[in-house]
């Protein structure tokens, strides 16, 4: 690696070392100053691939009537009950100062300004409220229990707490949602409700958002002190503190502040990038201030011991950077956005911060004055010891240690087909976080907070969609959505013809029915035109009249469930009349986040054999030999297949956040098989044999393969604090991977090499 560093012997190097470190960090804290313009990402439409089928469909679906989660629920309790005269006036004032004071509302629907229209003979129509304020308020609660649209739609079943229903513009920006969340939020601390329960995808976004702010910089700083008290603890001098620290830290400013510069927004997922950086970083930083403190402790010069510690771990740190970047890189082949856009930033990330390391450390090592506890002591102390018992172990039980890893992969490879693929909105909150409790009693009194949408598509051109027997058919499917699919429709066009048909029939509940001929749907038909300046027919039925939709809610029950539902929904529309000539399609912003989230296991498994392929390919360079390939991917495939045998025995299921722990850890794991095999050809370059090259490899190596690994793991675990499951999973997986790894490197590998490498050393 002398190649990219000068030689340290020159009569100038003190100008030049002063001229790289005073270059490196002047150019890192510029580049942090972009931190200042960080912006944080929540929008989840981004995990949808631009060129799938199904998005194009429900993008050009969403262009003929509206966004299908666009809305505020805004469910109000009044435990002994919602019909009292002062309770339902507040609610009505409360309705009233939404729609005229909050900025952004196109509508706002609740129990107090809805009205039961009566259309008259000739025309004329009478609109009567469903609740008199000052009227006979048990009567009205009759009425708005005949009135099948309103209940689990504007008031609870157990009559309990009551929902106001918000429309605001669609695809509101995060800045015009904050705006119009907070007038909305200081209305309703005006009233002092018992509980009031918000949701919808601007309050996700806002709390999404501010979460995100609080955990990037939460694990800065945690991940900050990992790092330091490890540091105290590895090398125990002010020197073996502040070096490290200032390369690490500079690191990580630089990435961060290059993506506020390069305006990359933090997403979900890049919430760890912090973690991820301090101690991958920290990896390198580890092994190379190990040997050159090894070095020094031998004797040699400053000099020399530089330039011993660039050329035996400078190859293998550059190793390890390339691998696992290309583990991280590997996840642009998932086809969304925000997973590329991790997988790019992070890669990026691990090369800037060996660059720093290499170019920073070596530079500051012959500057600043050597720590005074290098001359303490020469022995070989506690490490060696253990580790030489230890190695001799290992190679005596050679055969018992193949034939144990050999049973454990046969069994956990074939518990791999066991992990399931399952999927929540609320995925990354747990279930004590005030959005999922709010979410889950809209689930539980307001059939859910899931959108739900089927467009339904006339292809006969001989079919009219105004056809009573039509409507007819299409009321028996919503029936089948409702009492057996277990979705609430809100919005569609049977819905409002058979508001209509009562209307037309004076508010008689009987008459909540598709009309039996065709004068009678003319009829409405006319009024719904009409009705708002046509802008109600035109969000349930198309310009063209040929394309409808089905819009409602309902619980977020899984992507299982779900997808189970919805094979049954096809079932049951394949037996409709209408099948051959109408098509029918479940879509909608949910339904992408599932259908999306199972696409994402194929597209990281094609990403993870990229990466493996990458991988051997790069070791086939290096080592030209096929056995050193084998020896090589051996001992970092087994820690995937367990890791994998864990989460089926578990029931961990595989979703955004668990998936991509396979390709990270993979890039990760390999660094501390680099390490070692890279010591090993070092040694056999000086002609030693290969047990003699094999000890000295492992003896030199297995130390700061232990540290870096409890770093690596204690690093990621500090993402169990995060208050996102998928964090959580993410950390607590990748330190089990990793430590996996170490354990199967310190035991596994040097077998492997005893057996399987061919050398003509003696």
């Amino acid at each position: 690696m002398n190649f990219w560093i000068f030689n340290y012997n020159q009569p100038n190097a003190f100008k030049k070392a002063w001229f790289i470190f005073i270059a490196v960090t002047l150019g890192s804290i510029l580049l942090s100053v972009g931190i200042k313009d960080l912006k944080f990402d929540y929008d989840f439409e981004k995990f949808f691939p631009e060129n799938d089928q199904e998005s194009i469909f429900f993008r050009e679906h969403r262009k003929k009537f509206e966004s299908d989660n666009d809305f505020l629920l805004v469910a109000i309790e009044r435990k002994k009950g919602v019909f009292n005269a002062i309770f339902l006036s507040q609610i009505a004032d409360l309705s009233k100062a939404i729609e005229q004071k909050v900025p952004y509302v196109n509508l706002v629907v609740s129990i107090t300004n809805v009205k039961d229209e009566k259309i008259l003979p000739f025309g004329g129509r009478i609109s009567d409220p469903f609740i008199h304020l000052n009227g006979d308020l048990k009567k009205d609660s009759i009425h708005v229990f005949e009135s099948k649209e309103l209940v689990n739609s504007l008031i609870a079943k157990d009559a309990k707490s009551v929902c106001i229903y918000i429309r605001h513009e669609d695809y509101i920006l995060k800045e015009k949602s904050d705006v119009m969340l907070a007038q909305l939020q200081k209305l309703i601390d005006g009233y002092h409700f018992e509980a009031v329960h918000i949701a919808g995808r601007t309050i996700g976004q806002k709390l999404y958002v501010e979460k995100m702010v609080h955990e990037m910089f939460f694990f800065l700083a945690l991940s900050g002190l990992m790092v330091v008290l490890f540091l105290i603890f590895t090398f125990r001098s002010f020197w073996g503190v502040m070096i490290p620290s200032i390369v690490i830290a500079l690191s990580t400013a630089s990435l961060l502040g290059a993506m506020g510069w390069l305006g990359i927004p933090v997403n979900i997922l890049l919430i760890t990038l912090p973690t991820i950086l301090f101690i991958v970083a920290m990896s390198d930083v580890i092994h190379v201030v190990s040997r050159y403190l090894d070095a020094l402790r031998a004797g040699m010069t400053k000099v020399d011991s530089i330039s011993i510690t660039i050329k035996e771990v400078g190859f293998s740190a550059f190793l390890t950077s390339v691998t696992t970047a290309i583990g991280f890189a590997t996840l642009y082949f998932v086809e969304m956005e925000p997973i590329q856009v991790f997988g790019l930033v992070t890669g990026l990330g691990v090369v800037i911060a060996f660059v720093i390391t290499m170019v920073l450390l070596p530079a500051m090592f012959y500057l600043f004055p050597s720590p005074k506890i290098i001359n303490q002591s020469n022995e070989k102390g506690f490490w060696q010891k253990y580790l030489r018992s230890w190695y001799i172990k290992i190679l005596r039980k050679r055969s018992r240690i193949i034939a144990i890893y050999g049973v454990l992969t046969f069994v956990c490879f074939g518990a791999l087909f066991y992990i399931r693929n399952n999927n929540y909105l609320m995925d990354d909150l747990r279930d004590n976080d005030p959005i999922k409790k709010d979410c889950n009693y809209l689930d539980a009194h307001y059939g859910g907070i899931r959108p739900f949408e089927l467009a339904v598509t006339i292809k006969d051109q001989n079919l009219n969609i105004w056809d009573p027997t039509v409507l007819t058919e299409l009321d028996r499917i919503e029936n089948y959505i409702e009492s057996t699919y277990g979705a609430e429709i809100k919005t569609s066009l049977v819905g409002a013809v058979k508001v209509l048909h009562r209307s037309s029939n004076f508010g008689d509940n009987s008459f909540y029915r598709i009309p039996e001929t065709k004068r009678e749907v003319r009829q409405i038909r006319k009024v719904l035109r009409i009705t708002k300046g046509g802008k109600l027919l035109r969000t349930i039925l198309d310009s063209s009249e040929r394309v409808t939709r089905m819009h409602g809610n309902f619980p977020d029950l899984g992507s299982i469930v779900i997808e189970k539902r919805n094979e049954d929904l096809y079932k049951f529309l394949e037996n409709s009349p209408l099948y051959n000539k109408v098509e029918f399609r479940v879509t909608g912003t949910a339904h992408l986040f599932d259908k999306n989230i199972r696409f994402l296991t194929g597209n990281l498994v094609e990403g993870l054999a990229i990466e493996i392929a990458l991988l051997a390919l790069l070791m086939g360079i290096v080592y030209r030999s096929l056995n050193m390939i084998i020896i090589f991917m051996i001992p970092n495939l087994i820690p995937l297949f367990i890791i994998g045998a864990i989460m089926s025995f578990f029931q961990i299921e595989l979703k955004t956040s668990t998936a991509i722990i396979f390709t990270i850890a993979l890039g990760i794991a390999v660094d501390d098989t680099i390490h070692l095999l890279g010591k090993f050809r070092y040694e056999l370059s000086k002609g030693k044999s290969k047990l003699y090259a094999l000890k000295s490899a492992y003896l030199t190596t297995a130390k700061a393969t232990i540290i870096t690994t409890l770093v690596l793991c204690a690093g990621f675990m500090l993402l169990i604090f995060s208050s996102f499951v998928g964090a959580f999973n993410m950390g607590l997986l990748i330190s089990i991977t990793l430590f996996i790894a170490m354990i199967i490197d310190i035991t596994l590998l040097p077998v492997l090499l005893t057996v399987f490498f061919k050398t003509k050393n003696k």
